[in-house]
């Protein structure tokens, strides 16, 4: 609800602070004495139209601070409206976009009058409104949108149209027809073919150096011959046997080396054909990479998801035709759900009609006709309240309404029928062009309103005004040579006195003023 309203040089306000109430609060004064213009204060809270017009004259700029508490949440709307330039939005102290106030304004306040924040003018607000009043279950219609959204999905992703589609399966094709082609078995080949590359680039260089390591070897006075030598110099002279048991292992050791080494040197040979077809191998898994993958093992898992995707094509027409028989019952769910849920919302409509119709006749529109219209499409989503306000007028769709009066009462009729709203109701002029006993029946649906939501309601009449929990008086006065306005919130006697004035013009009257209390009287019996 709304808690505080703080106003600065809006048209005739200069600083302005209001605490608001739980309940039903009503804003009475003289006329022009500014009491519209709170209202056009809470409007701009919620985005509503800044002219440089409101901004109070020789004043740089107008600023409007709200703060609302829902719950154990609060939050803090603000609009700030130059008197040259564009105006500026703030949410908790935040820059914000005007179009970020509406869309909080639109969970916290309802204005119902000329304004443009009335939700209920809203085609889908509407519908909704219906919808809960008709208790509709639209649960079947949106799991079967959301089933034929799934499957169309389904079907779009099998691979578009058919020429689309025989573009893809051919390229599929070839790209793991390459990829098979290559054979890939060792995820490491690469590795190996280099290696292999190596030695029968360097063949002729392998060879040269393991014969010149043989001949160090094994040639005469070569280190075989020279460990020989040093095994007869140390005979079998005691001392030395560990030493010499060694030495003849070495030289066999170095026996078996180049013996190995001679193995080696015959076995490689020269072998271009081989070399060239280790190149062309490498080069052919280079290029498999450069498109597929940065590793071997990348290319594989490629084929794999081309090898899938190809299965799916490929299978095409028994997919397709499966998801079309899926479709087609889908088709036949969702016709089924908007049947039912268009039953409904046209079963509910004339029954919510006529209880706005009965709840208007007690607020001074005796005459005036309701028609909830329902769309001919199934589900009935295009939902129009229309009022014809007189015998003989045209019922038209709220939003074309011009009397602000005859919309206010149809909002407030609409309200106490509705079970859901914001927590803030604002009313202006919903008392216009009444008196009498309809004034009585305003006061006591704002109140009955006010049980449920915080309403505020700018009124003229005291019917209106002694039903009210709390009331607020704006007045007027002149201060160093302009007009300024405030609103204070009055008890007592001092409500006595304002409804008094109400009544009659003056609070002087002891008339007006035994009249007064007896309508505050009577709603203190009536609680």
């Amino acid at each position: 609800m709304l808690t505080e309203l703080h106003i600065e040089n809006l048209g005739v306000i200069d600083l302005l602070d209001i605490v608001f109430q739980p309940g039903f609060t009503v804003l009475t004064g003289e006329t022009g004495a500014g009491k519209t213009m709170l209202v056009e204060a809470i409007e701009l809270l919620l985005g509503g139209r800044a002219e440089s017009t409101l901004v109070r004259p020789g004043e740089p700029e107008a600023r409007v601070d709200g703060r609302f508490v829902f719950g154990d949440d609060e939050v803090v709307l603000t609009r700030v409206i130059p008197a040259d330039g564009r105006s500026r939005a703030y949410v908790n102290g935040r820059l914000a976009t005007v179009s970020g106030l509406v869309e909080h304004g639109a969970h916290l306040v309802d204005l119902h009058g000329q304004h443009a924040h009335q939700s209920l003018l809203a085609p889908a607000s509407q519908r909704s409104a219906l919808d809960r009043y008709a208790g509709t279950d639209l649960v079947p219609l949106r799991d079967a949108r959301a089933r034929l959204t799934e499957i169309d999905a389904a079907l779009a992703a099998l691979g578009g149209d058919a020429r689309a589609r025989a573009r893809e399966i051919e390229l599929l094709r070839f790209q793991r027809d390459e990829i098979d082609a290559a054979n890939i078995v060792d995820l490491d080949e690469e590795v190996t073919l280099s290696e292999r590359e190596e030695l029968l680039a360097s063949a002729e260089s392998h060879r040269e150096a393991a014969h010149k390591c043989l001949a160090a070897l094994d040639d005469d006075g070569g280190v075989m011959d020279a460990l020989g030598t040093a095994v007869a110099s140390l005979g079998a002279r005691a001392p030395f046997a560990s030493t010499l048991e060694r030495l003849r292992a070495a030289a066999a050791e170095l026996g078996d080396i180049a013996s190995d080494l001679r193995a080696l040197a015959e076995a490689i040979e020269d072998d271009p054909e081989g070399l060239a077809r280790v190149r062309a191998r490498r080069q052919s898994l280079r290029e498999l990479r450069r498109k597929y993958g940065e590793s071997l093992a990348d290319v594989s898992r490629f084929r794999d998801e081309v090898a899938a995707r190809l299965d799916e094509l490929e299978g095409f027409e028994a997919r397709a035709a499966s998801l079309e028989s899926e479709r087609e019952h889908a088709v036949a769910a969702e016709r089924k759900a908007a049947a039912a849920v268009a039953k409904a919302r046209r079963r509910a409509a004339a029954g919510l009609a006529r209880a706005v119709e009965e709840r208007l006749q007690s607020l001074g529109m005796q005459r005036a006709r309701i028609d909830v219209v329902v769309g001919d499409v199934d589900p009935g989503d295009d939902v129009t309240f229309l009022l014809g306000a007189n015998p003989g007028e045209p019922a038209l769709p709220l939003s074309k309404v011009a009397s602000g009066g005859e919309l206010a009462r149809t909002m407030l009729a609409l309200r106490l029928v509705l079970t859901e709203a914001p927590d803030t109701l604002v009313f202006d002029e919903v008392d216009a062009g009444i008196g009498g006993s309809a004034a009585v029946a305003v006061g006591h649906a704002l109140a009955d309103l006010g049980s449920r939501h915080q309403v505020l309601a700018v009124t003229h009449l005291a019917q209106v005004a002694a039903r009210a929990d709390h009331q607020i008086t704006v007045s007027k006065s002149v201060r160093d040579g302009r007009t300024v306005a405030t609103a204070t919130a009055v008890t007592g006697a001092a409500r006595i006195e304002e409804i008094a004035r109400m009544l009659s013009g003056s609070s002087d009257s002891a008339a007006a003023r035994r009249h007064a209390r007896e309508l505050l009287d009577a709603r203190r019996v009536e609680q």
